[in-house]
Formats: structure tokens, C-alpha cells, sequence
């Protein structure tokens, strides 16, 4: 199969990407894309513009302060920013508990300047944070530090907001509250799911008026989410893996309700992945939950039903008495593939010839291009702190 990756761009210039939040979070605009219909609105009149019945599913994930800076006594300085972790547990919710020391997998900025085997030393007031280079090649840093504090309040004392790659400019106090949602929870993205940056308790308020209800799962973004597709052939591109945690709960709500709304792309990949899962355990009831990106096009050509791939997943999580369990996913999601579960996306504006406006483009087809025009003859903000779509596909 072949897909052009300059098929999927667009000339995006930098004056067009917001470096800052909307002063109000709702305040921000609105494109409504209905069935090959565009609008231009606010995003606080969302609920006005979502069908009836509709059910909308949100990412929970709490973005950590990723970048650590660390000084050498030669005056250099290295970054370390956190990417996955890996002792004493690859789960991120434990790994944040962890006390005393931990490992992670990171990309260090000015490696060159770091010696294998050698330690940086940052002093937290009291605090004593040691990181120690294990493997340079794979970035491996293991961190030690000598108080009960849990590695997420050593974080949250000396890092970093992650703000993407494209905000060109460093990060402020201002960003600890605006890069995270409201109902944030569970710590571990480095990188926030940026559709649900837009609600206020005020939107909240207006979908409980209009009988819409919502659920939450979580997807710890990685910092793959903003790795470029650097093939001609879209198809190659290899996938990031990132961590989702499901409860019982959220299969039971996408099972019983018949217009699944996913707030942002994370969500969405959580969804489908679920559904995925499920098609995994109708052939194989001890399968693990971990979808490939090549999955969805591959393991199964007779595409059970919806009702039937989530009532396999609820039957796992009833044979193991589990309420929740924690996955893999590197679902890919490009033109070609079928949506199962989700009828409708809450959703910024993503870069130019990404595998997110490949996302886009499975769901809405070639009319993409018109809502990015419209977007940007229309004079919306760009990307991560930008405005905000609703598409609902024909």
C-alpha cells in the first residue's frame, strides 16, 4: 500500500502556531465540521453542536514536568527529559510512587558532555538528586535521591513544563496550570492531550444540561506524538507505543451507548484500541493488551461488531476479577482504516504531514483539506495552545 506523506501537508507558517494560551480556556474558536458543513463558532457553544445521545470520552492523563536540568561543575548544562520508565516498574503509575531511586528511559540534551558511569548532582533544598548515566546509547538514567519523597514530588520540586518542540520559547509558570486540563489525574504524559485544554467547568455545566454524558480512560502521551514522519511512503512509518490504562467501566459505557465522542486523537487511539483488544480475545481469550500498528489491517478481515469485540474485553475483565488493567498501544491510524467505535472527534489543528492529520484524513477523507483551509482563511491558532475542531464525518 502506498500513501504519499506530501498528500497529508500543508504550508502551516510559524505566525500561525500559538506560542501562548487563550487568556480563557473556552474562549477559544470553534470550527464545526458536520457532515461536509463548516462553522465558525466559540468553543464554549460546544454542547449546542454535539448530536443527541452523544457520549464523550476523555484522556485523564496529568502531564509531568519532564525537563530536568542538571549543571556540571564545568558550568555545562544537560537536560534530561523523561521519556518512559523502566525500574521499578514500566507501569507509570507505580513508577511515580517510586522512592529512593528509579530508572528511566530519556533523551539527553548536551550528551556529549555526560560521561557513562558519571553522576550530575542537583541540591533541592534539603533534597539531594543524583542521576547517573547507565547506557547512553539507549538513554538510560537511573536517579537517586535521599528522602521519602516519591519520584513525583522530586519532579514536580525541580522540573520543567514539556512544551512541544514548536512553542519556541521556554517554559513559564503560567504553563504548569494552562499545558494541563482541568480534570487531569494520573501523572505520566509528557506531552498534553491537548483537545481537552478548551473545557471549563462553565462547558462542563452546559453538556450536563443537555443530558451528555462523559467518562474518563487514560493514555500517558509520549513525546512520539511529535515525531515527524520522515518517509515518502506514509505506510513505513513506524509508530510510537504508549501506555493506556482502561477501567471496566469505560467498556461498559462505550458498549451501551450508541454515539462514542472522543475529546482529542489520544483518546480516540484508546477507543479504537480497545475495540481491537477485543478482536485479540475472540480468537484468543488469554491475549495481552498490546496492539500493534499494524493490528487493525491484519489480524482479523471478518470485522466482529462492536457489541461483540467490547463483550469479549468485559469477559476478560470479569474471567480475571479486574476492574482495570494496563495496555499497549501503537495503533496506526491512516486513510484506509475503519472506525468501530467512535462517530464523531473533539480535535486541535495538528502539524503538517503528521500521522495525526493521517488520523484526521481516515476519519473525515479528503475534506480535511477543507477544514484546514478554512481553518487558516479563518485566521484559527495552530497546534498544541491553538483553537479547536468538532468534525463529525459524512
Amino acid at each position: 500500500m502506498q500513501l504519499n506523506t506530501d498528500d497529508y501537508s500543508y504550508i502551516l507558517t510559524p505566525d500561525r502556531i500559538a506560542t501562548y494560551p487563550m487568556a480563557v480556556r473556552d474562549q477559544s474558536k470553534l470550527l464545526v465540521y458536520n457532515k461536509g458543513t463548516i462553522k465558525h463558532e466559540r468553543f464554549n457553544s460546544l454542547a449546542a453542536h454535539l448530536p443527541s445521545e452523544s457520549f464523550l470520552f476523555f484522556n485523564d492523563t496529568k502531564v509531568i514536568p519532564a525537563r530536568l536540568h542538571f549543571t556540571k561543575v564545568t558550568g555545562a548544562d544537560i537536560e534530561i527529559f523523561l521519556l518512559n520508565p523502566i525500574l521499578p516498574s514500566s507501569l507509570m503509575m507505580q513508577a511515580m510512587q517510586a522512592t529512593t531511586s528509579c530508572t528511566w528511559k530519556c533523551t539527553v540534551g548536551n550528551l556529549k558532555r555526560w560521561s557513562e558511569g558519571t553522576s550530575l548532582v542537583k541540591d533541592l533544598g534539603g533534597i539531594r538528586l543524583e542521576a547517573y548515566l547507565l547506557n547512553r546509547n539507549e538513554g538510560e538514567v537511573e536517579f537517586r535521591w535521599n528522602t521519602s519523597h516519591v519520584f513525583a514530588e522530586i519532579i514536580n520540586l525541580c522540573g520543567g513544563t514539556p512544551l512541544p518542540p514548536y512553542i519556541n520559547r521556554k517554559s513559564d509558570s503560567t504553563d504548569r496550570e494552562r499545558y494541563q486540563t482541568i480534570y487531569s489525574h494520573y501523572e505520566g504524559a509528557v506531552a498534553a492531550p491537548t483537545a481537552g485544554l478548551h473545557f471549563t467547568d462553565g462547558v462542563f455545566q452546559s453538556l450536563h444540561e443537555k443530558n451528555i454524558h462523559k467518562d474518563f480512560l487514560t493514555l500517558h502521551v509520549s513525546a512520539g506524538t511529535f515525531q515527524p514522519i520522515k518517509v515518502k511512503n506514509a505506510v513505513e512509518h513506524t509508530m510510537h507505543n504508549e501506555q493506556v490504562v482502561v477501567k471496566r467501566v469505560n467498556v461498559e459505557n462505550m458498549l451501551n451507548n450508541p454515539i462514542i465522542i472522543p475529546v482529542g486523537t489520544t483518546s480516540m487511539r484508546s477507543i479504537e484500541s480497545i475495540y481491537w483488544y477485543g478482536v485479540k480475545l475472540l480468537s484468543d481469550p488469554d491475549a495481552q493488551f498490546s496492539i500493534g500498528q499494524g493490528d487493525p489491517y491484519t489480524i482479523n478481515k471478518e470485522f466482529p461488531s462492536k457489541e461483540k469485540a467490547l463483550a469479549a474485553v468485559l469477559e476478560y475483565f470479569d474471567r480475571n476479577q479486574l476492574n482495570e488493567m494496563t495496555g499497549q498501544t501503537s495503533i496506526y491510524i491512516i486513510p484506509g482504516y475503519t472506525f468501530r467505535v467512535c462517530k464523531a472527534l473533539v480535535t486541535n489543528f495538528h502539524q503538517p504531514g503528521s500521522t495525526l492529520i493521517l488520523l484526521v484524513a481516515a476519519f473525515i477523507g479528503d475534506d480535511w483539506k477543507k477544514v484546514y483551509q478554512s481553518a487558516l482563511e479563518n485566521n484559527y491558532r495552530f497546534l498544541s495552545y491553538g483553537d479547536s475542531s468538532l468534525l463529525i464525518p459524512r
